[in-house]
């Protein structure tokens, strides 16, 4: 117990994803292996595209962003959850807890405003073709980006503040294996009213700005590819189609993940949705874009026959 301060509850106790002793080391194996391959897929785009003079177009510096951003979101929760699978007891401090919860907003409030800007991208390129270097210019992709960072930021700030100003007395053991908004809300002892009006007002403004914009310019997109044939067509399909899946990924996931309901069943399946959330979409993403994206395999296939010769040369 805290004195002289505001909440009674000073660390926090995760349930994890399950209380089977027999389970916890090949989950710890399995989410580890997840892990590696998300960092390792995420970090060889983000070189890829960085070590390749025709990658450094505006559709690809998003790309590089979207991997970044799922790489820091998935550092901001994967170790907490790889300890709960080997500690027994997976405790975390008040303040750790609302480090994690505003790192983990950020990145995913950044994360949807930046699908959002990719969209964008891909009308312009579609319907403007003619002036797509000039609209999407450095500098405007620069801003896009910046405007992404700065609106995750402001609503991961609004997130975590009002969750300070809650008053935690009661029970400490949360039923999820990361610190969420609504699992957290579970444990306050005080009015938690305005937290679920300011997180349901945010989310939904968010979500239903995006999502509007995207089906928008999907809209738009769908009515130009109708008045092409042949090449352009194909090509057209193909700039769309990762765009797309990830979409329907991190916007299916996500909805189906913050369905609230009081049942404990429902809680349960919401914390599987979350699971697939928060480490399928950044596994998957990179390999979406570099198996559908023709640069991406191009460049990919120069980079391993450049270093193929330089290892066969002796070279450094």
């Amino acid at each position: 117990m805290a004195t002289g301060n505001h909440y009674s509850v000073t660390e926090f106790i995760l349930t994890g994803l399950t209380e089977q002793p027999e389970l916890q080391m090949p989950l710890f194996f399995l989410f580890l292996v997840n892990c590696l391959i998300t960092v390792v897929g995420n970090l060889s785009l983000m070189s890829l595209i960085c070590c390749n003079s025709n990658l450094q177009t505006p559709m690809h510096f998003f790309l590089f962003n979207l991997s970044f951003i799922d790489l820091c979101y998935s550092f901001a929760f994967t170790p907490k959850t790889l300890m709960s699978f080997v500690l027994e007891k997976n405790i975390i401090y008040f303040t750790g807890c609302m480090t994690q919860l505003f790192f983990m907003c950020l990145f995913a409030n950044s994360e949807c405003y930046l699908v959002t800007a990719m969209d964008y991208d891909h009308y312009v390129a579609i319907c403007q073709p003619l002036l797509y270097m000039i609209i999407t210019s450095p500098m405007t992709c620069s801003l896009m980006m910046f405007g992404s960072y700065l609106m995750g930021g402001i609503g991961a700030i609004v997130h975590t503040g009002c969750m300070i100003r809650l008053n935690f007395c009661g029970s400490n053991i949360i039923n999820h294996y990361m610190y969420d908004i609504f699992p957290l809300l579970q444990l306050s002892c005080s009015s938690i009213y305005a937290n679920e009006l300011v997180s349901s007002v945010f989310v939904s403004t968010v979500v239903l700005a995006s999502s509007f914009l995207i089906l928008t310019s999907y809209a738009l997109i769908l009515f130009n590819i109708t008045q092409l044939s042949g090449k352009g067509l194909s090509k057209a399909m193909s700039t769309c189609s990762s765009h797309i899946m990830t979409v329907v990924l991190f916007y299916g996931f996500a909805m189906l993940t913050h369905v609230k309901t009081s049942s404990d069943e429902s809680v349960n399946q919401g914390n599987f949705f979350c699971l697939f959330c928060t480490f399928l979409v950044p596994l998957l993403n990179p390999f979406i874009y570099s198996l559908k994206n023709k640069e991406v395999k191009l460049a990919l296939k120069r980079t391993l026959r450049r270093l193929t010769v330089s290892e066969s040369l002796g070279l450094p």
